[in-house]
This record gives C-alpha cells, sequence and structure tokens, in this order.
C-alpha cells in the first residue's frame, strides 16, 4: 500500500503531462489562414482583427464605373499580409460569435494596421480609434476602397439582415459636416435629424455616444 502511494504523484503527473497545455492567456501564435477580410484562423482558431472591418466576402464596391469583388479583394490582401509567417496574436476580447478578439502582428508589423494603410479596411471607431490615422492616410492617398464607392462593411450588414443600418449596432447619432465646414451631430428626436443623410466618404459618420462626437469635433445641433 506504501508503494502505491508513493506512486500515485508520479502517475498524476504522467496523467497532467498527456493533457493538452492551456492556451497562455492573452498569448495565440502560429501561422494563419485568412478567412475574409478581417478574420484569420491562426492555430486552429478563430480570431477577429480588433480595430478594424473589411467588407464582407460577398460584398461588392463600385470602381471605375464597374463592379468590384471588395470583399474578396480584402481578403486577399490579408492573406498576401500574412503569408505563410508565424503571427503573434494578444487577446482583447471574445465577440458574440465566439471567435477570439485580438492584435496579431507578423513580422513585427501590426497585421490590421497594415490592412487600413493599403485601404482594404476601415477604422471600427465603435470598437477603437487605434487605426483612424492609417485610414485618413489611406483615404488621402485615394487607395483601395476609397478609390471605390462602397457601404460600410457593417451598414451593408445590417441591410442584409433587414434590419435598419441607422441603428447599426446601436450607433444612432449622426455626425454631419455642412458646406461651411462645420461639424454638427444630430440626435434621434431632434429637427432635422431625419432629414440628415450621412456620406462616410465625406468624413460624416455615425456615433454611438456625444462624447465621442465630440472627440471628433462634432457639437451638438441647436435644435
Amino acid at each position: 500500500m506504501a508503494l502505491r502511494l508513493r506512486s500515485l504523484p508520479v502517475l498524476v503527473a504522467l496523467v497532467l503531462l498527456a493533457l493538452p497545455l492551456p492556451l497562455a492567456a492573452g498569448d495565440l501564435t502560429g501561422r494563419a489562414r485568412a478567412v475574409d477580410g478581417d478574420t484569420l484562423e491562426v492555430a486552429g482558431q478563430k480570431v477577429r482583427l480588433f480595430g478594424i472591418d473589411a467588407p464582407e466576402l460577398d460584398q461588392h464596391c463600385d470602381r471605375g464605373g464597374g463592379r468590384w469583388a471588395c470583399g474578396r479583394a480584402a481578403r486577399e490582401a490579408l492573406a498576401e499580409i500574412v503569408g505563410r509567417q508565424r503571427l503573434a496574436c494578444a487577446v482583447q476580447d471574445v465577440d458574440r460569435y465566439g471567435r477570439i478578439v485580438a492584435l496579431c502582428e507578423a513580422g513585427g508589423e501590426d497585421v490590421a494596421a497594415r490592412m487600413v494603410r493599403q485601404g482594404m479596411a476601415v477604422a471600427y471607431r465603435r470598437y477603437s480609434g487605434r487605426y483612424a490615422d492609417a485610414e485618413a492616410a489611406a483615404r488621402a492617398d485615394g487607395i483601395g476602397l476609397w478609390a471605390s464607392t462602397y457601404v460600410q462593411p457593417e451598414q451593408y450588414r445590417a441591410e442584409r439582415q433587414g434590419t435598419d443600418p441607422q441603428q447599426a449596432g446601436g450607433c444612432r447619432i449622426k455626425g454631419n459636416i455642412a458646406r461651411s465646414g462645420s461639424r454638427i451631430y444630430h440626435l434621434p428626436g431632434q429637427a432635422d435629424y431625419d432629414a440628415t443623410r450621412i456620406n462616410e466618404r465625406a468624413g460624416e459618420r455615425w456615433f454611438c455616444t456625444e462624447a465621442e462626437a465630440r472627440a471628433e469635433g462634432f457639437r451638438r445641433a441647436a435644435r
């Protein structure tokens, strides 16, 4: 009986060694496959790139008067960026679809930043302003999506699902830029809210909170 007790810790250790090691908190590494323009499969795990939004796979944009499969082009751009490199991903969250949300680097470069800088994804400001400067640079250069007429991916998803695109994600504040250049935001229920249309290519956008609108230089409409 004493022999069996002395052997027990050894047996437990052997069992533990046979079990798969848990993923270290906040870390995910390995080669990647592009699922779409903002989603990767890394080491068998679905990873949504934090802070960006890319056209959906079936989404088309208008470029040069022709129909452009911008969703597939975004996936190809992401696949080219990651190549066969090993990615290092810092886990930020898990989304409602069970996907890991992470910041990923390939060869020491931020994968999401490269996608936005190439104009193949936009900064997902509802979650982060991290890539706003990269988006502004791509827009100024008129590359990728900025060389086309396109619908914001979030709006596209809302329309495809038959929901009101104005309420996508609950972001209902309209940030409008007047001809004079003044930046005004309109709240639901205000006098000009329903008549205001948002042109995101002109720098207008939807906001989730008044604080977010003010941080972008917009002021509340007087009525």
